[in-house]
C-alpha cells in the first residue's frame, strides 16, 4: 500500500499583501488569516488608534499598519513602497475600504442628494480605482504576476428594496464588478489576476444600523438561510480571501464570488 505524505502547508508563505481598510472588520479578520497562513501584511486604516490596535493584534514582526485615507491618491502608493521596504516584495492587494453614504444623502433615488451620490462613489469606487491602479503599476514595474481582490456586495446585483435602499451604494458595488472584469481582461496577459468578493449582510462597524435592527435580522434569517440563518461574520470571508491571494487561484480571474449565506438565491420573508 502506498503511503501518502500529508504536508502541512501555509498557503501564503513568503507573500506580502496589502489590505486597504485592513485595521477593522472584514479587513482585520482577513489580515489575521493571512498572517496565520504565512504572509506579511501591510494594513491601512483611517485612524491611528485602529492602526495601533491592528499591529498589536497581528504582531509587529509580520505586520505594518499605516494611517491613510483610501480616497487619497498617495495612500496605496505609500503602502506599496512600505511593503517593499519592510518585506522585500509586493504580491497582492485586497481592497476592503468603503462605506455607506447614507449620512451624506444616499438613499432611494427620489431622495438621493448629489452630495450623497458623489461621496458614496468617492468612498467605494474612486478609492478602489486608486488602489488597483497603484497595484497594477507596481506589478508592471516589477514585471511579476500579482493578484488583486476587490470588495463588492450582493447589493450590486441582488437588491433588497425594503430594508437596503441606498441606490448610490448599489451603483458603486455594481460598478466594481464591471471595473474588475474590464481590468482583469486587459491585464490577464501580464498574469495579473483581479477578482471580487461579494458578501451580503456581515456584522462590521459599517453595518451597525442593520445589525442592531431586530426586524432586519429576522428578515436576514430567511434571506441568508445557511448555518441556521444568521448575520454574516467577518471570518466567513477569510477562506475565500486566502484562496484569491494564494497561488491556488493562479488560473482564476475576472470572477465574482458571493459569500452571502444564500442571499442571492433566497427570497427572504418579511
Amino acid at each position: 500500500m502506498t503511503k501518502i505524505a500529508m504536508v502541512s502547508e501555509k498557503w501564503l508563505e513568503n507573500k506580502t499583501i496589502i489590505i486597504i481598510g485592513g485595521t477593522t472588520g472584514l479587513g482585520l479578520s482577513a489580515a489575521k488569516a493571512f498572517v496565520t497562513q504565512g504572509a506579511n501584511v501591510v494594513v491601512v486604516g483611517r485612524n491611528s488608534e485602529s492602526c495601533e490596535e491592528a499591529e498589536t493584534i497581528l504582531g509587529k514582526t509580520r505586520a505594518t499598519a499605516l494611517q491613510g485615507d483610501a480616497t487619497d491618491a498617495l495612500t496605496a502608493e505609500n503602502a506599496i513602497q512600505q511593503a517593499v521596504l519592510n518585506y522585500g516584495s509586493f504580491d497582492g492587494l485586497y481592497h476592503v475600504a468603503g462605506g455607506s453614504g447614507r449620512k451624506y444623502g444616499d438613499g432611494p433615488l427620489h431622495e438621493l442628494s448629489l452630495e450623497g451620490w458623489n461621496k458614496t462613489f468617492e468612498l467605494n469606487l474612486t478609492s478602489l480605482m486608486l488602489s488597483n491602479q497603484a497595484a497594477i503599476r507596481q506589478f508592471l514595474k516589477q514585471k511579476t504576476s500579482g493578484t488583486i481582490l476587490n470588495m463588492g456586495s450582493v447589493l450590486g446585483y441582488s437588491p433588497s428594496p425594503q430594508y437596503f435602499v441606498t441606490h448610490a451604494y448599489a451603483a458603486t458595488k455594481s460598478a466594481i464588478i464591471g471595473f474588475t472584469k474590464s481590468i482583469a481582461a486587459y491585464y490577464a496577459q501580464n498574469n495579473i489576476r483581479v477578482n471580487v468578493l461579494a458578501p451580503a449582510l456581515v456584522e462590521t462597524p459599517m453595518s451597525q444600523r442593520a445589525s442592531r435592527d431586530e426586524v432586519i435580522l429576522n428578515f436576514v434569517k430567511t434571506k441568508q438561510p445557511l448555518d441556521g440563518g444568521r448575520n454574516g461574520q467577518p471570518a466567513d470571508l477569510d477562506g475565500a480571501a486566502v484562496y484569491f491571494m494564494s497561488d491556488y487561484s493562479k488560473f482564476t480571474t475576472g470572477q465574482i464570488l458571493s459569500v452571502d449565506g444564500g442571499w442571492s438565491i433566497s427570497e427572504g420573508q418579511y
